[in-house]
């Protein structure tokens, strides 16, 4: 996913953009193996921006869960998933609050995207990632395509940068560990030539996502559903 930004709340923070977030990442490890993203956080996110869209009051709370996660929210459109806006937050944030304000952040406050319109709403595609089992890495290739999430932390000319990819991007990007590294560099800000000693100093930090993802035509049916 070409995604996200946030940080520290109103930053980028995002799959191709730098990351500015609080040094605290708040651990939920204690949740094991327990799932917690549901798609019914992704039919809420579609019932905040529909109210947003069309001026309505805001949805009521929902009944999923309101325990506290790092979380990113992310809108694509159309048969490709284009991406139009993806933005979270390293910060634990409860679910209700968190993905209120993101499902709006995302979809307006991107700052490499238009605002999403009315008239993009039936082409929509939003995706909910839960940020989880954060984990200090011994180095920069302490990680798993395909499998870890990446956050990094560099310092250049005294300036500490930090940048971060969800899971999914260096697999679907086609990239290996050097590649995705060097790519978060310059996303983070660096300019300088990347060496292998660069690498080595790296401080990065693993993670893994628990995504769930729905189009707004499995929104529609879900509504459907809930009113028969």
């Amino acid at each position: 996913m070409n995604s996200s930004g946030c940080a520290s709340k109103k930053q980028k923070l995002n799959n191709f953009t730098s990351v500015l977030c609080n040094d605290s990442i708040i651990n939920n490890n204690q949740y094991g193996n327990k799932i917690i993203a549901k798609p019914e956080m992704c039919f809420f996110c579609f019932d905040v921006l529909y109210s947003y869209l069309h001026n309505l009051e805001p949805p009521k709370s929902p009944d999923f869960c309101n325990d506290p996660f790092p979380l990113f929210v992310t809108w694509e459109i159309g048969k490709y998933k284009r991406l139009r806006g993806c933005i979270g937050t390293f910060n634990a944030i409860s679910l209700h609050n968190g993905l209120r304000e993101y499902a709006v952040t995302s979809a307006f406050n991107d700052s490499r995207f238009c605002p999403i319109t009315i008239d993009e709403l039936s082409k929509l595609h939003v995706s909910v990632s839960l940020l989880r089992h954060f984990e200090d890495g011994a180095d920069y290739r302490d990680w798993d395509v395909g499998i870890h999430g990446i956050r990094i932390e560099f310092y250049e000319k005294g300036n500490k940068h930090t940048a971060t990819y969800l899971p999914e991007v260096a697999s679907d990007q086609g990239w290996d560990q050097i590649q995705t590294i060097d790519s978060l560099l310059r996303k983070g800000g660096f300019k300088g030539l990347v060496t292998p000693d660069i690498r080595q100093n790296i401080r990065l930090t693993r993670y893994r996502s628990e995504k769930v993802s729905v189009s707004y035509e499995d929104y529609i049916n879900y509504l459907k559903n809930s009113n028969c």
